[in-house]
């Protein structure tokens, strides 16, 4: 096992101050490696550390990490931005992910999460209405999935 295989296993294991100390001296070692600027946003991240993850969020990205860890990086950068209040920048981070992957539907309803922080209330309740008509298993909401996705958009229309 190699040594960011171990950190990754050390932050899954709860040694989350034990898999910083190694990604930090990871990163000194590797500094062109996405992954572990990757690895080290994540375990800041964990650790509410939130401020300080996004540089490493956004370095995993400029030097251009693989697919899933890319799709990871951009919804912990976007829900970072978010829950630091920086919604302008956590939308961007969602629209561009939401044109890049739109068969990921997490990047959807984390995008609806700022809007509905922007007060775009309506707009939210779309996007999760949608999502939940078209991925809930309950059988209740399945009979009722065309309705929904019909109102989806209409929640501030009266019909005379």
């Amino acid at each position: 096992m190699n040594q960011l295989e171990t950190a990754i296993q050390l932050r899954e294991s709860g040694n989350l101050e034990e898999a910083r100390s190694l990604l930090l001296e990871l990163l000194d070692q590797q500094p062109l490696n996405p992954s572990v600027w990757y690895q080290c946003a994540w375990i800041h991240d964990v650790l509410g550390l939130e401020r300080e993850a996004i540089p490493y969020y956004q370095k995993s990205l400029e030097l251009g990490l693989k697919e899933e860890e890319r799709k990871g990086a951009l919804l912990g950068l976007g829900s970072t931005y978010r829950t630091l209040g920086m919604y302008d920048e956590a939308k961007l981070i969602f629209e561009g992910a939401i044109k890049e992957y739109p068969d990921r539907r997490e990047f959807q309803v984390f995008h609806a999460m700022v809007l509905y922080n922007q007060n775009a209330f309506s707009e939210a309740m779309s996007v999760l209405l949608k999502q939940l008509a078209e991925t809930s298993k309950d059988e209740g909401i399945q009979d009722y999935s065309k309705a929904i996705l019909f109102y989806s958009d209409k929640l501030d229309q009266i019909w005379n």
